[in-house]
């Protein structure tokens, strides 16, 4: 952001223009880059263009997606002029701590000059703060060999950074509140590491305790503020004392003990709280500082997802338990998708595709439910995708419409872009094995927006004895041993081809559900599964 020799660029290529005014009517796409969140190489199903212009529309959200992706030697090479582009791009959030930013495309238009410009709504994520949010516009024109591309300028950044004027974060230093568990007790970072960015961001029912901070437009040479483009936190006082949770100092300390001695030093996150009313028991994060992975992770699920499509397959009575769904060990569906170290079991039943957890037999029932259903079931019935008000900052679950038929069969593993968190799947076990969806919370008197239908009956008595038969007889066997009547599911998610695979696993036992996310850790079970046995272990079976 410090540079000064940003140069002017023009181009001098442009086609004439062919046609008159015309409106590119392509979607806005949503082109985001999580933590675990990816689903394929290069732009995967964000190539269609169906407007008029699909050269311009595809080059539009290519430099989006890279941009996002971080991928800025390719964004650069994108426009007319790649170096200052590049230059511009890398030190644009230099001393603004923003990371995976979400660039949203709309509608594009061509302008009288035959150029076409494809506005956009960028979301830049300020660690610790919130969502800078603000409108911009990529210039694009054609090239004389008929491509094209984005013509550079420093307003498509933003609309007003200049050569004169660039950004500059400041943070207001604020005091954590002091803050105790459900029942009194003192619980400090010290004491409890993975508590450190959480308390942070406690504000005591929203009154205004967490950090804060703004965005300012300043002036390159003297630094003077021209205007604050955005401010974090709210301004009020918080009434003296200290913050009362629903976090249980046993259930957190047996936690992070469990992070700490079974996530062998990788990033990882766990939630547990009660089913019968959604009350946080426990959020720990490995490492134990910064990103608080646990409630405002985005990730694909994995495995763990088919207890919402089960869910949506079972609403509608498009399968049964004991129903045979062959498992075989690859299928095909626009791309090959395989079963976990290629296990495959011919002639198996739907409930033993669930406890070994076979991808391939879910995607060959993928026919069978509408493409947004089990979106519609996530949202219906787990509240899943709607707005929560945890007491605290957190990433609420998306679960948009499959745009083709591989990203359904991807949808229906918990690939392709469902995202959810340890927050999300925690509550997603609750659910499914109470019938009931409960709004998460860590603090008391949060506001509750959410609206939910239960879970039939029979439906629950489905998943209880499926998820049990995954301790029993599953991939879950790794809790078999422990006392009381523990179910759970495995998962395990693809990232990309250079990373390895996440692991998950969520269970219930009594009154609480838990989910553990560990990144990269190849495998639910060999993973996540030793994290949640032992904080299973150490806290006795009829708690809470």
């Amino acid at each position: 952001m410090d540079h000064h020799d940003y140069t002017s660029v023009t181009t001098g290529g442009s086609r004439p223009r062919r046609t008159a005014l015309r409106a590119v009517t392509a979607g806005a796409v949503v082109l985001a880059v999580a933590v675990g969140g990816a689903y394929a190489a290069g732009l995967g199903p964000f190539e269609r263009d169906p407007g008029p212009d699909p050269a311009a529309g595809k080059q539009a959200r290519a430099f989006l997606a890279d941009w996002a992706a971080g991928r800025l030697t390719s964004a650069a090479g994108r426009t007319t002029s790649p170096g200052t582009a590049q230059r511009v791009l890398d030190s644009f959030t230099t001393g603004l701590d923003i990371s995976r930013p979400k660039l949203t495309a709309k509608s594009a238009a061509e302008g009288e000059d035959g150029t076409v410009t494809v506005p956009f709504t960028a979301r830049m994520p300020v660690e610790g703060l919130g969502a800078w949010t603000y409108e911009s516009k990529l210039p694009l024109r054609e090239q004389r060999d008929g491509s094209w591309k984005v013509d550079w300028k420093l307003s498509l950044v933003h609309p007003r950074l200049s050569d004169t004027e660039k950004f500059r974060l400041e943070r207001e230093e604020t005091k954590p509140p002091e803050v105790t568990d459900r029942e009194g007790t003192a619980l400090s970072g010290a004491e409890f590491p993975s508590l450190g960015p959480v308390m942070a961001q406690l504000g005591g029912g929203g009154e205004g305790t967490g950090p804060r901070g703004a965005i300012h437009l300043v002036d390159r040479v003297t630094g003077k503020v021209e205007r604050t483009e955005a401010t974090f936190g709210a301004r009020t006082v918080r009434d003296a004392g200290p913050v009362r949770t629903t976090l249980d100092a046993d259930w957190q300390a047996a936690a992070e003990k469990a992070l700490g001695a079974h996530a062998d030093g990788k990033n990882a996150a766990l939630v547990a709280l009660r089913i019968d009313d959604g009350e946080i028991l426990a959020v720990a994060n490995s490492p134990s500082s910064g990103f608080n992975r646990a409630l405002s992770g985005t990730y694909a699920p994995g495995s763990t997802w088919k207890i919402v499509t089960s869910s949506a397959l079972l609403l509608k009575d498009a399968v049964a338990p004991d129903d045979v769904v062959d498992c075989p060990k690859y299928l095909t569906v626009g791309k090959r998708f395989q079963n976990v170290e290629l296990s495959e079991h011919p002639g198996a039943t739907f409930r033993k595709d669930f406890t070994e957890s076979c991808n391939t037999a879910f995607i060959s029932l993928r026919d069978r439910l509408d493409d947004g259903e089990p979106g519609d079931v996530a949202r219906k019935y787990f509240g899943v995708g709607q707005e929560w008000h945890v007491g605290a900052p957190s990433y609420d679950g998306s679960v948009p419409v499959p745009k083709d038929e591989t990203e359904k069969a991807a949808s229906m593993i918990g690939q392709g872009r469902v995202q959810a968190n340890p927050l999300i799947m925690a509550s997603v076990t609750a659910t499914a094995v109470s019938g009931t969806f409960h709004q998460p919370s860590l603090t008391e008197g949060n506001e509750d927006k959410t609206s939910t239908t239960p879970l039939p009956e029979g439906v629950v008595a489905q998943l209880r004895e499926m998820l049990r038969a995954t301790v029993t007889d599953g991939t879950a066997r790794i809790l078999s041993d422990l006392p009381g009547e523990i179910g759970a599911k495995t998962g395990t998610a693809e990232v990309s081809d250079d990373q390895d695979n996440n692991g998950w696993l969520v269970a219930h036992r009594g009154n609480v559900a838990v989910a553990c996310v560990v990144e990269e850790g190849v495998t639910g079970g060999g993973s996540a599964g030793p994290v949640v046995r032992g904080l299973l272990a150490a806290v006795p079976g009829d708690s809470q």
